[in-house]
């Protein structure tokens, strides 16, 4: 699989993408009441969904890391899996809107589709190749019921 970055990393730059964002257009900031809750509820739902499709690879006893899905040992339809194929990545893009709903910055919105658009074309579509190559039909069959984000 020829992956690029961790999606962590990935997360991380484009976090700071928003920041950066931020300092270039500070004047596009807004503050709202409220908009701090709002940004700490958003991320505890990105949480949550990680500790779910957590629990579902213990479950499973199959590998958490990205970055090796050929070693996948089972293939996980259940749970937060039946909703989405990648909801730890979904939740990753939570934890970026919250973010920038913290910041504050509609400008800083840039990177939420260049997160999705690097994720899928360098990460999950490797990932797919490698889960197909290693389930085949039930893989593909899962792919044709569930979407790859939401």
């Amino acid at each position: 699989m020829k992956t690029r970055l961790p999606p962590p990393v990935v997360l991380l730059i484009a976090g700071a993408g928003v920041w950066i964002i931020d300092r270039i257009f500070p004047a596009l900031r807004i503050d709202r009441e409220g908009q701090a809750a709002m940004a700490v509820v958003v991320a505890l739902i990105a949480v949550g969904i990680m500790l779910a499709a957590a629990v579902w690879f213990f479950r499973y006893q199959t590998t958490v890391n990205p970055l090796s899905p050929e070693r996948a040992s089972r293939l996980i339809t259940r749970g937060p899996f039946a909703l989405s194929r990648n909801p730890i990545y979904l939740a990753d893009a939570l934890l970026l809107v919250a973010w920038m709903v913290w910041v504050g910055n509609p400008a800083g919105i840039i990177m939420l589709p260049a997160f999705v658009l690097y994720l899928t074309h360098y990460q999950i579509r490797p990932e797919e190749q490698a889960l197909a190559s290693r389930f085949g039909e039930p893989y593909r069959a899962y792919c044709r019921q569930t979407r790859r984000w939401i």
